[in-house]
C-alpha cells in the first residue's frame, strides 16, 4: 500500500499531513507534479517530476496506482481513473470519492464549466483554512486505518 499525491494542486498543509502520516505508518508516499514541489523529502518519499504537458502527472499517478493504494487529488477525472484501478481516493478537503458518486460529480463539474464558459458566475472554492485542514486530516486517518486493516486481513 502506498499514498499517491497529485501535488500540482495539493495545498502545502495537506501535503505535510500526508507526509507525516506516511512516515508515522512506514508507508511509501509518491508526489507527482510538473514542477519540483518544496518540502518533499524523507524516507520512503518520492517526488516524480513529470514532463510538461496535459495530464502527464495524472497519467503517472494512474500508472503507479494499484488496488488498495490511497490517492489524494481534486481532479475528478483523475479520481475516476484511480477508482477504476481500485484505489481509494480523497480530496484535500476530506471528501471521499467513490464509484457511486464520481459520475454525478463529473457531470456537475461539466455543467458548471459550461456555465462559466457562457459568462455565468459561479461560486469558487473557498480558501484552505483550519476547517478544511482538519477535515482532510480526519478523512486521511480514517482511510488509512481502513486500508491498513484490509492489508492485514
Amino acid at each position: 500500500m502506498k499514498i499517491l499525491i497529485d501535488a500540482d494542486s495539493c495545498p502545502r498543509d495537506a501535503r505535510e499531513l500526508a507526509l507525516r502520516a506516511a512516515c508515522r505508518l512506514g508507508l511509501r508516499i509518491i508526489f507527482a507534479a510538473n514542477r519540483p514541489v518544496p518540502g518533499i523529502n524523507g524516507e520512503n518519499v518520492t517526488m516524480e517530476i513529470c514532463p510538461a504537458g496535459e495530464n502527464s502527472a495524472d497519467n503517472r499517478i494512474v500508472e503507479l496506482a494499484a488496488p488498495g493504494d490511497l490517492a489524494v487529488t481534486r481532479d475528478l477525472a483523475l479520481a475516476k481513473r484511480l477508482l477504476d484501478k481500485d484505489a481509494a481516493v480523497i480530496d484535500d478537503r476530506g471528501r471521499v470519492f467513490n464509484r457511486d458518486t464520481i459520475s454525478e460529480l463529473l457531470s456537475l463539474r461539466d455543467f458548471t464549466v459550461g456555465l462559466a464558459e457562457n459568462g455565468m458566475d459561479f461560486e469558487r472554492t473557498a480558501n484552505y483554512g483550519k476547517k478544511e485542514r482538519q477535515a482532510f486530516a480526519d478523512t486521511l486517518d480514517r482511510q488509512l486505518v481502513r486500508l491498513m486493516k484490509k492489508v492485514n486481513e
